[in-house]
């Protein structure tokens, strides 16, 4: 069998990538509108036989490596490239002193769910994406909190990567008032807002919903603030399941995978 090199990606790539990932889903693929981000980022992966058959790409950051966009051109399936990418991007996250590896695996994609598990990954959280539309609301009771129990809050969704909350990312949340927060005690519901870095016009949410009620009035302010700061999209991502709201359309669910790399 011909080996597989794996190298970085260069702009050239483009056309020979997009190619394989135009129906990855029903509705297509999002590769396209993410690839000259990844390419300018870096640890934009390819692996070739002579010509591009398989990418991924990696993020590094406090500790953590995260592993998104595995693709590969159907014509190559089964030979153990995606394996084979996922350990590139984990030995460097292993030479940078990473110490877990996490990636995002949707729960009814069986191949990714089977790849993952025999590379060590297990379910880490299962989490629920929503959609909400932008609406000129007024009836809400919010605050923005200026810190975080960082025991119950570790990580929080920014342009679909689950990222630790370190001190300087807890400062900048706090200092944009991107974080909110309704109801008291045990009734208390949080949400961490970001703008995607890849998509114009999208707020990203990571919603800690914890009573009914509170979670409403977030929802309510949600959709105020986007108006006002002129987001098209709300995305909301949660492990919980979020009660009748007008517009708040359930998705779909993910499992997030984690790999100790210690």
């Amino acid at each position: 069998m011909e080996s597989v090199k794996i190298r970085k990606a260069n702009p050239s790539d483009r056309e020979s990538v997009l190619k394989f990932c135009q129906n990855t889903f029903s509705w297509g693929d999002y590769i396209d509108h993410v690839w000259d981000y990844w390419l300018d980022e870096g640890h934009l992966f390819i692996s070739e036989k002579q010509i591009p058959v398989g990418m991924c790409h990696a993020f590094y950051s406090e500790n953590q490596v995260w592993i998104e966009g595995i693709r590969i051109d159907s014509n190559f399936r089964h030979q153990k490239i995606a394996s084979q990418l996922v350990r590139h991007a984990e030995n460097i996250g292993k030479e940078m002193n990473a110490v877990s590896c996490y990636m995002l695996i949707d729960v009814e994609n069986s191949p990714s769910f089977l790849m993952s598990r025999s590379l060590d990954y297990d379910v880490f959280q299962t989490w629920n994406f929503y959609s909400l539309e932008p609406k000129i609301t007024t009836n809400y009771d919010v605050e923005f909190e200026k810190c975080l129990n960082r025991k119950l809050y570790s990580q929080y969704v920014k342009s679909w990567r689950w990222l630790p909350i370190d001190n300087d990312t807890l400062l900048s949340l706090y200092l944009q008032k991107n974080i909110v927060l309704s109801g008291t005690g045990n009734e208390q519901s949080l949400a961490i807002l970001s703008a995607s870095d890849h998509f114009e016009r999208t707020l990203i949410v990571t919603l800690f919903s914890n009573f009914d009620n509170s979670t409403l009035q977030i929802l309510s302010f949600l959709q105020n603030y986007s108006v006002k700061n002129k987001y098209e999209r709300i995305q909301i991502l949660t492990q919980e399941k979020l009660p009748i709201f007008n517009s708040l359309e359930y998705r779909i669910s993910f499992n997030l995978m984690k790999k100790s790399l210690v």
